[in-house]
């Protein structure tokens, strides 16, 4: 019995950055500026047909729709709090489900983007790592966010900030991640500059030096959440493979454009990590570090086993930063009542086969 070759997948232009959608076109005979025009088409007016590319060929057209694919992120559920933060849950295209959060008057407009289906870091104040690590995100999948984000909320043609802040760490899908910013910084597409984009990670030692050899740079936000590596070891478990030492370290290597700094951001726990002398320890480690502190009261949530702290408590332990010379500032809760805030993100149901769950041991990095 004869058998039928498969059929080759099509590329996705999601996934395609300029230069190789570039050479899929000109191997198909069309000329290579033609990619700046589907840019523009995809990433600055949100078209997700093919045959509404109106300023394109009939042929090329026909040629897209024919050989290509372009997959987009599909919103199931929008909430919206009562100080204007909405939610997105977004169902992608294997059905899996990822939120997402646009935070108006930030100053700016800005989307929080998540660059994995849940998350292998497993801190123990955040509910996302409750659902472990399903699989990475595609550059497709973390670019699409940002085109969906902004054709619903109608900032297609409009300055806004990301930050990589949602559901995953964004160096533990490293390459997906520093192509999907590639992607959004093409001056053809949204020409997101990297100095809107803010990278949180808890401090994923190689990936984070590589960080540091890039071209396109985003600002930089370290999830420090305590001091010392026996505090730090048990609110964030990779701590134990990448010490604060370290982590400081490669922090003060880092480059920084003119104007810059680091920041450290720090959930404060009530009687955990929230005491005059842990201000203390933090301001002696982080002396000589381009530095600002954004102090993050606990964002409580069923599920989560610490409280939040008192507002003076906060004040007490930001004043104290301040008065050693540190910048530092109170970050405002935003869609509390939504499950919208820092550390809320979950999506229910979704949790890690067996398979999955060897496949993340050691924070390894999982198939897609």
């Amino acid at each position: 019995m004869s058998k039928t070759a498969a059929r080759p997948l099509r590329p996705d232009i999601a996934e395609l950055d300029r230069p190789a959608l570039e050479a899929a076109l000109a191997a198909r005979g069309f000329e290579r500026f033609r990619a700046r025009q589907i840019f523009g088409w995809v990433y600055r007016r949100g078209v997700v047909d093919l045959d509404a590319m109106t300023d394109l060929s009939r042929d090329l057209r026909a040629t897209l729709a024919a050989d290509f694919t372009l997959t987009t992120p599909v919103i199931v559920a929008r909430e919206r709090s009562v100080d204007g933060t909405e939610k997105f849950l977004l169902r992608l295209g294997d059905g899996r489900q990822i939120e997402s959060v646009f935070i108006p008057d930030t100053p700016g407009m800005t989307f929080c983007i998540s660059t994995q289906v849940g998350c292998g870091m497993a801190c123990a104040f955040c509910l996302t790592g409750k659902m472990g690590l399903l699989r990475n995100l595609s550059a497709g999948e973390i670019a699409g966010q940002v085109r969906v984000l902004a054709g619903a909320l109608d900032l297609g043609d409009k300055p806004f900030n990301i930050v990589l802040m949602g559901m995953g760490e964004p160096l533990h899908n490293y390459d997906e991640t520093m192509k999907a910013l590639r992607i959004l910084a093409d001056e053809h597409g949204l020409a997101l500059p990297p100095r809107r984009v803010t990278l949180s990670t808890v401090g994923l030692l190689p990936a984070l030096e590589r960080l540091a050899r890039e071209p396109i740079m985003p600002n930089l936000a370290i999830s420090l959440h305590a001091p010392t590596d026996l505090q730090r070891g048990e609110l964030v478990p990779i701590n134990r493979k990448y010490g604060v030492a370290e982590i400081i370290d490669a922090c003060k290597r880092f480059p920084l454009r003119k104007r810059s700094r680091i920041t450290f951001e720090y959930v404060i726990l009530a009687g955990v990590n929230d005491a005059p002398e842990d201000a203390r320890r933090l301001a002696r480690l982080l002396a000589g570090v381009k530095s600002k502190v954004n102090l993050i009261p606990l964002n409580s949530a069923a599920g989560i086993p610490f409280e939040r702290p008192s507002d003076s408590v906060v004040d007490r332990f930001a004043k104290i930063l301040a008065e050693r010379g540190l910048t530092v500032s109170v970050r405002k809760s935003r869609g509390r009542d939504i499950r919208a805030a820092c550390g809320q993100l979950i999506v229910e149901g979704q949790r890690k086969s067996p398979a999955q769950q060897l496949a993340t041991l050691a924070f390894g990095t999982p198939q897609r």
